[in-house]
């Protein structure tokens, strides 16, 4: 058995395949969902979500959203979708480093919650072509 897994984004079906196993980056940790899960809805943060097919991992950089699970089917709504193929590795590395600095040089709150909200956004991503 395995699951059919479907990731859209608001312009877009991303994703559209079966996969054995999936590990998702909800608000409260990281998610692993096999086959005949529990039915569940979930919040999902910015970060890596890997799926396995044939013993073979993909990670995919995911930008806030949910994911429905039922009856083998896990339906993954978010903002964006990014794949290795997608980011450039180079720009990646870029942001990811630009983004710690962002972080460290922070001063009042509202440039803090902006700061670590584009330094998950890099982290991911860099994440995702590192893998």
């Amino acid at each position: 058995m395995s699951l059919q897994i479907c990731i859209m984004t608001p312009d877009k079906i991303f994703w559209d395949e079966e996969a054995e196993e999936i590990i998702l980056p909800t608000n409260t940790g990281q998610m692993g969902v096999l086959t005949k899960h529990a039915p569940l809805i979930t919040a999902l943060d910015i970060g890596v979500m890997s799926i396995r097919q044939d013993n073979s991992w993909n990670s995919f950089a995911l930008m806030n959203g949910f994911a429905s699970i039922q009856n083998d089917k896990v339906t993954i709504l978010v903002n964006s979708a990014e794949s290795k193929q997608t980011i450039d590795s180079n720009e990646a590395e870029k942001e990811f480093l630009e983004a710690q600095e962002r972080v460290n040089k922070a001063v009042d709150e509202k440039e803090k919650v902006e700061a670590i909200l584009g330094f998950k956004r890099a982290r991911a991503r860099f994440l995702v072509i590192k893998d």
